[in-house]
């Protein structure tokens, strides 16, 4: 069964995705990665139970609409999407499936709306990053700089498809077919060629984050079951003892680890999938 593109609109656009359609199965919006889009989750379908599934393009990524100008992408601008996607299919109650900052959102999603989400699958991430204290006001700074400069910048123009995908499977030590996916519903064509669709301005660092205690206690307030699936080496900015320590705030969850990339979804859907098969199913 092959998922048909959908979009529904929203206050500030429209929010565009793909969806199985299979009434009376479990709900299941799924969340992509920063700079990724809907088409992440591609390989990992025919390895799924049978889901009423919608595969979700995050604001300013894929074929979803930009933020008006002015505006600035938060995990709150996230956070309700999902809500606005769920409320246009008419869910009231659905499960999520996250990968990296899809994760991330998946769980303040669980957190911020407890009678809405059954279940939560998350890949590589347990919470959102955190800053310390002590870096606040650089943050801010930093994150000031890169905005007013980014009017100056121009867009990359790739002459051909498979020079962004070259870059992509740089980028990400992804293989061809996982990053020729991102890369086919990632671009948009211009003049020479084709540019990414995504609004530049998700490139930007954030302004301001949450510190690591509160990332604790929003991690302690989530109330549904929860699987969680790491991959081997962590990722440098999520490492091993930050995974362990953010564990805890959830008492009794053990997550399963398998050796691989950071896209282990795309790379080794099977063996992912095996992972939240009763879960979700």
């Amino acid at each position: 069964m092959t998922p048909r593109e959908v979009e529904y609109p929203v206050a500030w656009g429209r929010l565009a995705g793909l969806r199985l359609e299979r009434p009376g199965r479990p709900r299941v919006i799924a969340l992509h990665g920063w700079l990724d889009n809907a088409a992440s989750f591609l390989p990992l379908l025919p390895h799924l139970p049978e889901l009423d599934l919608l595969l979700l393009d995050l604001p300013g990524h894929g074929r979803s609409d930009h933020l008006p100008a002015g505006a600035e992408y938060s995990l709150a601008t996230h956070l309700h999407a999902v809500l606005d996607a769920a409320d246009a299919l008419g869910w009231e109650r659905f499960d999520l499936l996250g990968h990296s900052m899809g994760a991330a959102i998946a769980a303040l999603v669980a957190v911020a709306a407890p009678a809405r989400v059954g279940r939560l699958a998350l890949i590589e991430t347990l919470g959102p990053l955190s800053e310390a204290v002590g870096n606040t006001a650089t943050r801010l700074q930093q994150g000031v700089a890169a905005a007013r400069a980014l009017p100056g910048k121009s867009l990359r123009v790739f002459p051909d498809l498979a020079v962004a995908v070259r870059a992509r499977m740089q980028a990400n030590q992804l293989d061809e077919a996982s990053a020729r996916l991102l890369v086919e519903r990632g671009t948009r064509p211009v003049a020479g060629g084709h540019v990414w669709s995504s609004d530049p301005r998700l490139t930007l660092p954030a302004v301001q984050r949450f510190g690591e205690a509160q990332v604790l206690d929003l991690l302690a307030a989530i109330a549904c079951p929860v699987r969680l699936l790491y991959a081997d080496p962590a990722q440098p900015y999520f490492p091993d003892d930050l995974r362990r320590a953010r564990l805890r705030a959830l008492p009794g969850l053990e997550p399963t680890v398998l050796p691989g990339g950071h896209h282990m979804h795309m790379d080794q859907p099977a063996a992912v999938a095996a992972v939240f098969e009763r879960f979700l199913g």
